[in-house]
């Protein structure tokens, strides 16, 4: 098999080195993605007020639960084009390329007419604090008007990582990180333009992000080659996009859902609990990307290796995924708790603030890596066309879950840590619950290529 530019052979030959080297640069590109707001949140938590801080740092659980439908159709264009390619069906991928672009761009645009249409509302019914909530509406209206780039940017890597290319992805934000950076100290502390100018700073760094995946994939002179008057969506791709992307997505908001609940509880406590969650909360989010990447790997392995029907090299890539992925994890949250006053002090030095923020540090951020035993294996599940499996058992675990322990168990214990055993307690029940049913379902799967 002869193995093209920018692609990695996930069919034939040992894969922890190619595991490894296709996770860690897709683990560096959500890291970077997820520091555009950390970015936002250390320079108006050290150049303006907590009020700021609050109103950029209340915005992560709307905006997830907005585009984490798209996120996940995003998750099917991957599986849908990597099945093409473990198929060896690649006369086939044009069609799938420019459907998943045009998706991307109507996805944006539908994004950017709700975000500014039920910006206020939402927020309102959140419980977002008075002094807040007029700068966390701003901002989140400016926000999505970069989202059709965020499209482009989120369903353009999922093309480029279904052929074992994550080092595009990484360039593209690796560079709108170092924009990001600059602009938010130009914005805020040259023109002192508080969240308007960290919202504009993520607007514009966005774009560069989506603009410059787009040239890449306009650039590729292969099956992967996008020409913009081509784009159509065609009913068959689109058919396998929704199949694996929308559990996935339909999982996302949801389990966001659960997140916009706990905000609200979270809110309750007021503007310094909600800055220093949300500070401490980047710690948690720079982890999961880590274990994301490693759940995105085994994805893309899978898929291919499932269209390939080769069963045994499926259950490798899933046990060496999971041995990386949570081996890489421990290390990291090591690091965090041995720093973590020197850590939270990037975003904050108001003692209120980082009082709230220890509480996520020690009885969430410390156990995080409980997250990856079901999100990698949610991966290997999702790989083998299994996406509503994964989706249900989320639903249940980590969002049915904490709705019923916010409305029962909270308001009995009426404490920042009761509020935040939430998490420790939920990803437990949700990895049992998720690992039988992968040890099922791999089971069908090795009696149906067996026959």
């Amino acid at each position: 098999m002869t193995v093209r530019k920018n692609e990695i052979d996930m069919l034939h030959g040992p894969l922890a080195k190619k595991i490894l080297l296709f996770a860690l640069p897709l683990a560096a590109s959500s890291m970077l993605q997820q520091l555009f707001n950390a970015a936002d949140l250390a320079v108006v938590g050290r150049f303006t007020n907590p009020q700021a801080m609050a109103a950029v740092g209340s915005n992560a659980s709307v905006i997830g639960l907005l585009v984490s439908l798209f996120t996940g159709l995003s998750v099917g264009a991957n599986v849908a084009v990597a099945n093409l390619l473990g198929a060896g069906r690649r006369d086939d991928i044009s069609d799938a390329v420019h459907t998943i672009i045009a998706v991307a761009l109507l996805s944006g645009i539908f994004l950017l007419v709700l975000g500014m249409i039920i910006a206020r509302p939402i927020l309102t019914l959140m419980g977002a604090p008075a002094d807040v909530i007029s700068l966390a509406v701003l901002y989140l209206r400016i926000y999505f008007t970069g989202m059709p780039a965020i499209m482009l940017y989120n369903f353009g890597s999922a093309i480029l990582r279904s052929k074992g290319d994550s080092r595009r992805p990484f360039v593209s934000l690796t560079l709108a990180g170092i924009i990001n950076v600059i602009l938010n100290l130009v914005f805020v502390v040259g023109f002192k333009l508080s969240v308007v100018g960290v919202a504009l700073a993520t607007v514009l760094s966005n774009c560069f992000s989506g603009g410059l995946t787009v040239v890449f994939l306009m650039k590729d002179e292969d099956e992967f080659h996008l020409d913009l008057r081509k784009l159509r969506i065609n009913g068959e791709f689109l058919g396998r996009i929704l199949k694996i992307g929308l559990p996935a997505g339909l999982q996302g908001m949801v389990f966001s859902l659960s997140n916009v609940v706990i905000q609200s509880a979270v809110n309750s406590f007021g503007a310094d609990c909600i800055a220093g969650m949300t500070a401490a909360q980047n710690f948690d989010f720079i982890s999961y990307c880590l274990l994301n990447a490693f759940a995105q790997t085994v994805v893309t392995f899978t898929s291919q290796n499932y269209g390939a029907r080769d069963a045994a090299r499926c259950r490798k890539v899933w046990r060496i995924g999971m041995a990386m992925g949570i081996g890489l994890d421990l290390i990291l949250l090591g690091v965090f708790q041995a720093g973590k006053h020197t850590f939270i002090q990037l975003f904050t030095t108001n003692e209120d603030v980082i009082y709230y923020a220890m509480f996520r540090f020690n009885y969430a951020l410390a156990v995080h890596f409980l997250c990856g035993t079901y999100e990698i294996t949610a991966g290997a599940l999702r790989g083998m066309n299994r996406s509503m499996i994964p989706a249900l058992i989320s639903v249940f675990g980590t969002c049915a879950v904490r709705l019923l322990y916010v409305s029962f168990i909270f308001p009995i214990y009426n404490t920042p840590k009761a509020l935040i055993l939430v998490y420790p307690v939920t990803w437990i029940i949700t990895a049992v619950l998720m690992n039988g049913a992968y040890f099922i379902v791999r089971k069908d799967m090795e009696q149906q290529f067996a026959g």
